[in-house]
């Protein structure tokens, strides 16, 4: 059998990560820019096209439900018919729906609308993992957790004791990287991911790969130029 080899995005992102994204230890990597990306869970997160939010309007289960915000931003629900949902934070669009619901049909009902999924807020995942790409960020998540999102490191590949993440702080995209198996034996801490955040899990023979490519370096530099 053919050994998979790690993506071409993956081996550039861990061969010029010194070049691209300074390089910092691993307790030492902060959260992104205050505001930048907000997680699902944030007070002042905005709901966008493709979110799923759970309705919950106390008292009345036959009005609890879990639906996705279509693509113009708005959402479809019993007795008030089209609402808009897209650009509002989750508690804005509770009381939105609890006024339409006080007009004709509630005398004061208590709703409270939660984000399920927020599309808007992937993480991409790469490098030798079993199932590569973008996962939507369904609250606050850590590095451990968006490793499984991806169905965990590829057995016969992984190099596990090196997980890079890539972040936006201060204008500068940045790197840290850390040890998935002392994260597991508890002899790490586990650290968050946040939303436009890129996990890339190196391979055991990804150095050899690397090296393929010294003379593409073209290549490598367009991928890695927007950042």
């Amino acid at each position: 059998m053919r050994r998979r080899l790690p993506s071409l995005a993956a081996a550039a992102f861990l061969s010029l990560a010194g070049a691209s994204a300074p390089a910092l230890a691993a307790s030492a990597l902060p959260p992104p820019d205050a505001g930048a990306l907000l997680r699902p869970d944030a007070a002042d997160y905005r709901i966008g096209a493709q979110d799923k939010v759970e309705i919950n309007v106390f008292g009345i289960e036959e009005l609890k439900r879990e639906v996705q915000v279509d693509s113009g931003g708005k959402i479809l629900l019993p007795l008030i018919g089209q609402v808009q949902a897209g650009g509002r934070t989750p508690a804005e669009l509770s009381n939105d729906i609890a006024g339409l619901l006080k007009k004709s049909y509630m005398k004061d009902p208590q709703v409270i609308v939660t984000v399920k999924e927020a599309q808007s807020q992937k993480v991409t995942v790469d490098g030798a993992v079993l199932q590569p790409g973008q996962y939507a960020l369904a609250g606050p998540t850590t590095l451990m957790q968006a490793v499984s999102l991806a169905r965990g490191p590829d057995p016969k590949l992984a190099n596990v004791k090196r997980v890079a993440i890539f972040r936006q702080i201060g204008g500068q995209r940045r790197s840290a990287f850390y040890d998935l198996a002392a994260i597991r034996s508890g002899k790490a801490e586990d650290p968050p991911v946040y939303g436009n955040d890129i996990v890339v899990v190196d391979t055991s023979g990804a150095k050899n790969f690397m090296q393929n490519f010294q003379g593409g370096f073209g290549l490598l530099g367009m991928l890695i130029r927007p950042w």
